[in-house]
């Protein structure tokens, strides 16, 4: 399995890291039945960190075809795995602003992310 395809499973796992964040320490009663609603009523970083799961569930599509069509048509490795690498570094950083409150470096490590899925995407059409 390429570097590329683990970056596609660390986007894949990166949510559910969220989520645990998101619901651990609250101080709340979990209530399994109604997880949605648990998630609405909590605050400060557990409240950020749902939001994050959110947008990591979000991001996770455009990311995931992307290094799948680059892939396939067999761009070149060392290209695909540097974008793929800094779309998780970017998110990783992005997921920790998020927790801690810091808006403007999210949405520039937010954007960072974007741009390696539309760099994988640029490539592609260039090269197909």
């Amino acid at each position: 399995m390429t570097i590329a395809y683990w970056c596609v499973f660390a986007a894949a796992v990166m949510p559910y890291i969220f989520t645990g964040i998101a619901k651990a320490g609250t101080g709340q009663r979990y209530d399994n039945q109604k997880p949605r609603e648990f998630l609405e009523s909590v605050s400060g970083y557990h409240q950020r960190a749902h939001w994050a799961q959110l947008n990591a569930f979000e991001a996770f599509p455009a990311f995931a075809a992307a290094v799948i069509i680059a892939q396939q048509l067999m761009l070149d490795q060392q290209t695909i795995n540097i974008y793929a690498l800094s779309f998780i570094g970017a998110r990783i950083v992005y997921g920790i602003c998020y927790l801690f409150g810091w808006a403007g470096m999210r949405s520039l490590f937010w954007f960072l992310g974007l741009a390696c899925v539309l760099g994988l995407f640029i490539t592609t059409g260039v090269n197909a």
